[in-house]
């Protein structure tokens, strides 16, 4: 039986991009209109897994899927880093000089507007979703408009690819995790990611900074946000990596001592870039 799993968006977006390059491509996609949907579609059970993506080499850390991780507490079971490709995709026949509309999500936009701006005749669709743009050329026969999206969107839907990596940055990467309703039990893990407050003491950040580099734990990723209600209270969210199992077990048994509200939000190989 396939994997169910939900992702935000409409089918060839990034996320199923994602979810096919962990899962492999016999997966069976559930779409979701937003990141929530996705957490409430994997609390219900509807699917076995979620993908959502966490951060982007450009745009940077999508803050409201932290609060969505801690408060559904999913288990974080992989991640993985997906080559942002953008390209213009129109009906097969379709010219440029008959092009009205550009049409992407606001980010994607974001992403190709030095492409964009040597076209000043165009007009600027924002929409949710990459794909969804490019389904809707497709099921509407829109010869007036474009979509920037991904390759897969051009495969499903239909769609020539008239202007190929139109992004203006060619390293951008985004970086999704995997989330389940069970911990992993894979005795592989080499990563994981966890969530903590300290004290408002002097040094009492430090101290957990440091007793992660004396067991040799590598930080890969700290991120804060303010803690709703409460001044000067912050939530970290930390990303670490280890060579020796024995070594993080030693440092999270230290680390507990000197936090509040910790929660290991997962534990997974790393997955290193594409």
């Amino acid at each position: 039986m396939s994997n169910r799993i939900a992702i935000q968006g409409t089918r060839a977006s990034f996320h199923e991009e994602a979810a096919f390059k962990f899962f492999g491509d016999k997966i069976e996609t559930v779409e979701c209109d937003s990141f929530k949907k996705t957490c409430e579609v994997l609390a219900s059970k509807e699917a076995d897994f979620a993908v959502m993506a966490i951060e982007n080499s450009i745009a940077g850390s999508l803050l409201p899927n932290y609060t969505l991780l801690r408060d559904f507490q999913f288990s974080i079971v992989g991640e993985v880093y997906l080559p942002i490709q953008l390209h213009l995709l129109a009906l097969p026949g379709v010219k440029f000089e008959d092009i009205k509309y550009v049409e992407s999500h606001p980010i994607a936009i974001r992403q190709c507007i030095d492409f964009i701006d040597e076209f000043p005749q165009l007009q600027i669709i924002e929409s949710s979703d990459t794909a969804a743009c490019a389904k809707k050329i497709r099921e509407q026969n829109l010869t007036d408009t474009v979509a920037i999206a991904n390759q897969l969107a051009a495969k499903l839907y239909g769609l020539e690819i008239m202007e190929r990596r139109i992004e203006s940055n060619k390293k951008n990467y985004t970086r999704f995790l995997i989330l389940s309703n069970a911990k992993n039990n894979s005795i592989q893990s080499n990563k994981a990611s966890l969530s903590f407050q300290v004290g408002n003491a002097v040094g009492s950040l430090a101290k957990v900074l440091q007793l992660l580099a004396e067991n040799n734990i590598n930080l890969s990723k700290i991120q804060s946000m303010p803690v709703l209600g409460k001044r000067n209270d912050y939530n970290f969210y930390v990303d670490i990596e280890w060579q020796n199992q024995a070594d993080n077990e030693k440092a999270m048994s230290q680390i507990i001592k000197h936090t509040v509200n910790f929660t290991l939000l997962g534990e997974y190989l790393k997955n290193d870039h594409a």
